[in-house]
């Protein structure tokens, strides 16, 4: 046996595994997506694009996409500002900040079904601590001054919240670790010369973390996009859909409305979207073969 056929015999188990577990659902998703399934009677007829023009005409879509954008954005950017100042904190402090890392770990071991339990206890109308507190120290005249899960206005911003407490830690723990492996020689000299701390992040820290960054957005973009356990627990998309985000949709399109078709064709739509932002972040942050 050569070694290349040895090679393909030891990726063989890797590779049927995916192959069964990746590649079918997938090749599925989107055979489904071009019938009209009705899972009660068993049957299906070919529409062709008719699901993925249902899809794109359809109101719902529309205002999820936007809502799954904006809710995206918002995640992505608080837990990078919030992560790259803990990453920066952890770094100046050095070994004196090995136990606060350990304890920063922490909300990551908390499934997102549990952290958004509890985040519903704490923001919920009528008995909500959240409310209580800052009613008792004056920030609010009434403890349902703000309805955190009950308006529409503001919903979309407070279901987030508990999916930023949860994975801060892993944009903090991303980044300090490219932080700990930049050049020190490139730093050194540039103290040398008199950079500021400011400079220092803009001009060499950020470039020089440009690899790093691209995949902690990417990871957690993707993450953050397809959001829906976190959600579903707090307000179950209300109230009036103000934050029913594209993963709900589709769960509901697909599990109450119990239509597959239109369901997969929203997902193909879904999965195409993740992958060109995903191409176009790496493009853009990373820039790969290109000289800084």
């Amino acid at each position: 046996m050569t070694d290349n056929q040895y090679s393909m015999l030891l990726m063989a188990p890797a590779a049927i595994f995916l192959a069964i577990l990746v590649v079918w659902p997938v090749v599925k998703l989107v055979v489904d997506s071009f019938y009209n399934l009705d899972p009660l009677a068993g049957t299906s007829e070919f529409i062709g694009f008719g699901n993925y023009v249902d899809t794109l005409t359809s109101p719902d879509f529309q205002a999820a996409a936007g809502r799954t954008v904006v809710y995206t954005l918002l995640v992505v950017a608080a837990e990078f500002v919030l992560g790259l100042a803990t990453a920066l904190l952890f770094h100046a402090l050095g070994q004196r900040s090995r136990v606060f890392r350990s304890l920063f770990l922490y909300p990551l071991m908390i499934a997102p079904v549990v952290a958004g339990l509890l985040w519903r206890f704490l923001l919920i109308d009528n008995f909500g601590i959240i409310g209580t507190l800052l009613a008792n120290v004056g920030v609010l005249s009434d403890p349902n001054q703000i309805g955190w899960l009950s308006n529409p206005d503001i919903v979309l911003f407070s279901v987030a919240i508990p999916d930023i407490w949860l994975t801060t830690s892993f944009m903090t723990l991303v980044l300090f670790a490219g932080l700990q492996n930049l050049p020190g020689d490139v730093i050194e000299a540039a103290r040398l010369d008199g950079v500021g701390g400011w400079r220092m992040l803009t001009r060499i820290m950020l470039p020089l973390l440009r690899p790093v960054i691209a995949v902690a957005l990417i990871v957690r973009g993707v993450d953050a996009a397809k959001a829906f356990d976190v959600i579903l627990i707090q307000t179950n998309g209300g109230p009036e859909q103000a934050s029913t985000t594209l993963s709900l949709l589709i769960y509901q399109t697909m599990v109450r409305f119990g239509d597959p078709g239109l369901a997969s064709a929203m997902s193909v739509l879904y999965m195409i979207a993740m992958l060109i932002v995903a191409v176009i972040a790496i493009g853009t942050i990373w820039r790969p073969g290109k000289e800084s």
